[in-house]
């Protein structure tokens, strides 16, 4: 009886300790459906508004060389004036052109579809056109040779898979997708080294790159408060609150300083 007694204590511990290992023993068992993201709701387009302004550049932009394209004949031959790299692109009233606009913070309870439809960068006359790119995550970028010589795309992202292709002329635009947000990767080619780029990534799709007259618009932004960041190449990042109604179109102006 002693003994039947404690075999029935052993399996009683065994079954206990079991269960201490299976419900707590330093393991994560919460269940998949739960750890699972719950989906962000949808926008009602009838409490939309916009957010627009300018990027603009107090003081004197730096001065920059001129590139020197002689070792490509073929794209040097396509310009009649000196290419001077746009990393400072204003016009004559100080508006910068290849900022990037865009919310920060604000929209995170919201669901989001990347568009089908591709972001487009030319290689053309040995320059990347657009300079700078936006897109979602998701969407595929493609990036196409318009010139007679050979080039690589070297995509030097961080958070997403870093790639490096060829892309010869006639070939098949180069594709790519980036699946997470991700900000100023660059963008460059080996072959030619003043060539160079940026992509951004985001996970709305509340973001702008200036146009030449510094202009921007985020359109169809829910009635709320945002934080909006302004992006320039040379000149870092500036942020402000924006209070959007809907219906309404709110300002926002950035401006830079030349140092």
């Amino acid at each position: 009886m002693t003994l039947l007694r404690a075999r029935f204590s052993c399996v009683v511990v065994a079954a206990l300790s079991l269960a201490t290992l299976v419900g707590c023993g330093g393991g994560n068992t919460e269940s998949p459906v739960a750890r699972r993201k719950a989906p962000g709701k949808p926008i009602d387009a009838a409490t939309t508004g916009t957010v627009s302004g300018r990027v603009t550049l107090s003081g004197k932009p730096p001065v920059m060389h001129a590139i020197d394209m002689s070792a490509e004949p073929s794209c040097a031959k396509q310009y009649n004036a000196p290419v001077i790299p746009p990393t400072v692109v204003e016009d004559t009233q100080g508006n910068l052109a290849n900022a990037v606009v865009y919310v920060e913070s604000g929209t995170e309870q919201y669901e989001f579809r990347a568009p089908t439809e591709p972001a487009h960068v030319t290689q053309k006359g040995c320059m990347y056109e657009p300079h700078v790119v936006a897109l979602m995550a998701g969407q595929k970028l493609d990036v196409a040779n318009d010139d007679q010589a050979i080039h690589n795309v070297f995509v030097m992202s961080k958070d997403n898979q870093p790639s490096n292709r060829s892309s010869t002329p006639g070939s098949a635009p180069v594709e790519d997708v980036m699946t997470v947000p991700e900000r100023a990767i660059p963008v460059k080619c080996n072959v030619h080294p003043w060539m160079k780029g940026y992509v951004f990534v985001f996970d709305h799709p509340f973001f702008a790159v200036t146009k030449p007259d510094g202009t921007f618009e985020l359109s169809g932004l829910p009635a709320g408060t945002y934080t909006i960041t302004a992006w320039q190449e040379s000149f870092g990042t500036t942020q402000q609150t924006v209070n959007v109604s809907a219906k309404q179109n709110a300002t926002a102006n950035f401006e830079f300083k030349a140092q």
